[in-house]
């Protein structure tokens, strides 16, 4: 085991990926059997991402997140059941049923929530980073982006914002190389999307967005800078979607050897692998999976027995809000 690391926290972000690959199969798997409303987009294939990124961090940071953040809420410590509830509209879910996949937030804890507009996540994080300056609060904000949002001109804005008054804000571009079906190359000409930043004076880097350790040592990095008063940063890991946008696209349009590639570079097989190399043995991994499968299995069940919000209930929560 490299020195730096330790064999606890190897184990826990392999769990976390595994449990929230097994979120996300199981999620699509609901909604193809009518639990679900509305659109569902599976963060798998990017879980080393939200894993090196949430490890990084503090629980009392501030996270926001994107319409692809299950993940990201997974990684940050919230619980599945409540989750699972969520997604099936359940007033047991974190948002009483009413916010479902795209909304999933937990304010309590720092969760600022998943949403819908690409790229609005972006003012919400610098926002709250500019409330823990001037409270002088030793808090990150860390922010979520697809590489589609960094089109968005509150990326933009942001950045400057976030490096004209030096806001500790990390910049998370989840570069999974479509922006719905349009490839990173046709929509920049500058692929290497961490320079967004160098033109408003936030340095970066591009990472191996499949590879946990990779980001989580850079993270680890960038967090401390942050911490420091340095300002803004920005990680950009390189990853690719295992599936189309959302769960009715067929994903028709990426090419076969380039998914092929991916997934054979898949971020759980990538940390199997360093973990088999790495005086883990074959039952320990095994133990770790099936620990996941009875807790993502018990989620499930809490869900579908929990209630829905009653019409009166419902109304209630209108008329208050």
């Amino acid at each position: 085991m490299p020195e730096k690391l330790s064999k606890t926290i190897v184990k826990g972000m392999y769990k976390t990926m595994c449990t929230i690959r097994r979120f996300e199969e199981e999620g699509v798997r609901l909604y193809r059997q009518g639990f679900i409303r509305g659109y569902y987009h599976p963060y798998w294939g990017e879980e080393a991402i939200a894993v090196g990124i949430c490890n990084a961090l503090s629980e009392d940071d501030y996270l926001a997140s994107t319409h692809r953040g299950h993940g990201h809420c997974i990684a940050w410590g919230a619980d599945v059941d409540r989750m699972f509830a969520e997604l099936l509209g359940k007033k047991t879910g974190f948002c009483s049923g009413l916010g479902g996949s795209m909304h999933i937030a937990d304010v309590t804890k720092g969760n600022l929530g998943a949403n819908g507009i690409v790229g609005s996540g972006v003012p919400i994080a610098v926002g709250a980073a500019m409330g823990a300056k001037i409270r002088k609060e030793q808090k990150v904000a860390t922010v979520f982006v697809s590489d589609g949002g960094t089109n968005i001109g509150s990326f933009s804005e942001g950045l400057n914002l976030a490096a004209a008054f030096k806001l500790p804000v990390l910049f998370v571009i989840e570069n999974n190389q479509y922006a719905v079906s349009t490839p990173i190359e046709d929509s920049t000409g500058e692929p290497l999307l961490y320079k967004r930043g160098l033109g408003y004076g936030v340095s970066g880097e591009r990472v191996d967005g499949n590879n946990v350790l990779e980001v989580y040592e850079a993270a680890q990095k960038a967090v401390k800078n942050i911490r420091s008063g340095k300002g803004p940063y920005i990680i950009e890991g390189l990853t690719f979607r295992q599936s189309g946008h959302h769960v009715n696209d067929p994903g028709a349009y990426m090419p076969e050897d380039k998914l092929k590639y991916y997934l054979e570079n898949d971020p759980i097989k990538v940390c199997k692998k360093f973990m088999l190399a790495n005086e883990f043995s074959d039952q320990e991994i095994e133990a770790i999976e099936e620990e996941v499968k009875t807790k993502i299995k018990k989620g499930i069940d809490y869900a579908k027995k929990s209630e829905e919000m009653t019409e009166a209930e419902f109304m209630k929560f209108v008329e208050e809000y």
